[in-house]
């Protein structure tokens, strides 16, 4: 899998590039956390947001498709008790419904097949009132995010789609989402955080 063949370089490749959007994307979704929350991390990655998130919760389950990215998790959260590293498929998460406060979901809408049936997946296990919180690399003016994206993509990363933040709207709207509120961090290879809250 190319993400278990990436993982050992991946943050040195985020640091280089787009070091201050890499960090403070965690720190800006951490703001939406409280520390009586049971949360929810699909696609964590190297645990970038994961440390972050869990300075702040009562609990998170970090969870990914590549076993080489959740090594580098491990590693990074092996000084939380709060935390547990688990393989799943965002797809098909085995979680009952309506068990997380909070569900987050960073950089990984744009390499899915089908991203409707995944917010559907964290719908269903978000609590009614709950958040569900997806960051997103976004191109924006100077078209840096598009290069960063060619360049994974030549290596093997398969994106299925690239958004800049008016698309990005659109895709959550087209599904029905409304309101919801945007934070974009600013950077090289800007990120849009959409902050979605569940139904009561």
């Amino acid at each position: 899998m190319f993400w278990d063949k990436i993982a050992g370089l991946y943050d040195m490749f985020e640091t280089v590039y787009n070091k201050k959007v890499f960090r403070r994307t965690g720190e800006e979704v951490a703001k939406y956390i409280d520390e009586t929350d049971c949360v929810l991390e699909c696609a964590c990655g190297t645990g970038a947001i994961t440390t972050q998130i869990a300075l702040r919760c009562k609990k998170l389950v970090a969870t990914d498709y590549s076993s080489g990215m959740l090594k580098q998790t491990a590693k990074k959260c092996k000084s939380f008790s709060n935390v547990l590293v688990r393989k799943a498929n965002i797809m098909e998460l085995h979680c009952k419904d309506n068990r997380f406060d909070k569900v987050v979901a960073g950089n990984v809408i744009h390499l899915l097949d089908n991203p409707r049936e995944a917010m559907q997946e964290l719908e269903r296990v978000c609590k009614p009132g709950g958040l569900i919180i997806i960051p997103t690399y976004i191109n924006d003016e100077s078209k840096s995010a598009g290069v960063a994206a060619k360049l994974l993509g030549i290596i093997g990363a398969d994106f299925k789609r690239q958004f800049d933040l008016k698309t990005y709207k659109e895709f959550f709207e087209e599904m029905g989402y409304n309101p919801i509120e945007y934070n974009v961090v600013e950077g090289r290879m800007a990120c849009a955080i959409a902050v979605i809250q569940k139904e009561s």
